[in-house]
């Protein structure tokens, strides 16, 4: 199982709190990347119960991630 930034956000809109169901189901209703359905279908557990991409993959950047000051724009 491997992760990228553009795989893993393919997941953003995702129903949060899912299943590894649910997250296979919207990855293939949602046309992502076939890549994304078999990380998915390799998580290990079933029937857990995943809050966030960070759970799956905590590497995901996050915006505190970026030093972008909002306030200037």
């Amino acid at each position: 199982m491997y992760w990228t930034l553009e795989l893993a956000s393919k997941l953003e809109d995702a129903p949060w709190p899912a299943t590894k169901d649910e997250l296979i189901d919207f990855a293939i209703r949602s046309g992502a990347p076939l890549e994304v359905v078999e990380n998915l279908q390799e998580l290990s557990i079933e029937g857990e119960i995943y809050e966030s991409i960070e759970e799956i993959w905590p590497d995901y950047p996050t915006k505190d991630d970026f030093f972008f000051n909002e306030e200037e724009y």
